[in-house]
């Protein structure tokens, strides 16, 4: 579940600099999502198309760097993107989903769980 400790500039500019236009589509989604009855949304976010969660906003369609998808923790271990032995530590991990967004970061090798503030209105 972990790989870089930190979150580098390359990846941490780029993605804040989207987060602020997608905001308020992610956090709706993750309240829709709780609402279907899914606990712990995940967004997958890539800048090449990848298989996991639905297509939620395609970079080429707005002025954004990252494709944006939605998913959640079902899927991710049906998947083993977390272990099934894992479960329990990413539950304790996650983070207040009416706060925080769970970004899941694919980058060709690079894969990691961050957790970003919403903005405040």
């Amino acid at each position: 579940m972990t790989n870089d400790p930190e979150l580098n500039g390359k990846y941490l500019g780029t993605i804040s600099s989207d987060f602020v236009k997608v905001a308020d589509t992610l956090k709706d989604a993750s309240y829709q999502i709780r609402k279907a009855g899914f606990a712990y949304p995940i967004f997958p976010t890539s800048q090449e198309d990848q298989p996991i969660g639905q297509l939620l906003i395609k970079k080429t369609d707005f002025p954004l760097a990252w494709n944006y998808s939605a998913s959640f923790l079902d899927e991710f271990l049906q998947r083993e993107l977390v272990a099934k032995e894992k479960e329990e530590d990413f539950k304790n991990t996650y983070k207040d989903p009416d706060e925080f967004c769970c970004l899941f970061v694919i980058d060709k090798a690079f894969t990691r769980f961050v957790f970003i503030p919403y903005p405040e209105d």
